[in-house]
């Protein structure tokens, strides 16, 4: 058994799940980001898929990785790397490029597998998906035209803006002094939704164990709460509401997955959308759910699974 982890070695999120493989005795393997420009990967693809990957002494056969836990970053992005055509950008961008080809390709367990993921890509299309398990979705807009979303605006009183791609951000409710702003849409598609009044809350599922918290706060988007209070507590959700978040992620192929669903005040779950990379560390030092622990036993069960058919 040997479990590989790619990302970047002092985030909060991916050191939890270090740990907790480390209280299992299980033999682990870090593929740091931060040493992008001292990795070589390398690949040989035909009936299957070997190669290695060499970085701070060590050199790790692929062949022999049982499972992987994976949350890489654009390693292009990184102070230490160089300009735009540069050679330690493009080492970096063959770096991640094979990673990412051999994480897809590979038959041991992965999580989660970046395919999977793309469905976060496309907001709308998400919302779809969120939709044909029984949560109530806001009534939803994406334009890039000013007059929609001002039309979309007076109708609805109440409403917010955010992405509708996968990149984390901020999420805005509109107010009087944005209608000139308004204009920018033109150029880049947004989304908007009515304002659903109501507590949020965050189900992260690993695997069937279902981990929900409830959220206070009376900040538009509470990762950005500032100054203001933040409360999460452990919470237990209606067994019906459970059921659902554990098909939803099977549905989309993500054995761990941070649901985001606000409870509004007229009884209505409604769910917003599904991170298939959650940042879960926030979560769990919070409330003290074990998260990463069972994404750790998730791991070793996966390896065990895949060593014993290997």
């Amino acid at each position: 058994m040997l479990i590989a982890l790619w990302g970047f070695g002092a985030e909060r999120t991916l050191r939890l799940v270090a740990e907790a493989l480390r209280r299992l005795g299980a033999p682990t393997r870090l593929i740091d980001q931060a040493d992008v420009l001292e990795t070589t990967v390398l690949l040989d693809v035909d009936a299957g898929v070997r190669g290695s990957v060499r970085t701070r002494g060590q050199t790790i056969e692929l062949e022999s990785i049982t499972a992987l836990y994976q949350r890489p970053y654009d390693s292009r992005l990184l102070p230490t790397v160089a300009e735009v055509g540069e050679p330690g950008w493009q080492h970096a961008v063959a770096v991640d490029d094979a990673l990412a080809s051999w994480s897809e390709l590979t038959p041991v367990l992965v999580v989660n597998r970046l395919g999977a993921m793309t469905s976060n890509s496309s907001k709308p299309y998400q919302l779809r998906q969120i939709a044909r398990f029984g949560f109530s979705v806001p009534e939803t807009l994406v334009t890039t035209d000013p007059r929609d979303a001002r039309e979309f605006w007076e109708r609805h009183g109440a409403v917010v803006y955010k992405s509708v791609s996968g990149v984390r951000s901020r999420v805005a409710r509109l107010h009087q002094g944005d209608h000139a702003r308004l204009e920018d849409v033109a150029s880049c598609p947004t989304q908007f939704q009515v304002y659903i009044a109501g507590r949020d809350h965050r189900v992260h599922v690993v695997d069937t164990d279902v981990f929900a918290s409830a959220v206070d706060c009376e900040a538009d988007d509470y990762r950005y709460a500032g100054d203001l209070p933040l409360e999460i507590r452990s919470c237990d959700l209606p067994r019906d509401v459970e059921d659902r978040c554990r098909q939803l992620a099977g549905a989309l192929d993500l054995p761990v997955a941070g649901i985001d669903l606000r409870l509004g005040h007229d009884g209505t779950w409604y769910c917003f959308e599904v991170n298939p990379s959650p940042a879960f560390a926030l979560y769990q030092e919070a409330t003290g759910q074990p998260i990463g622990d069972a994404i750790a036993r998730f791991l070793t069960m996966g390896a065990s699974l895949h060593g014993a058919s290997g």
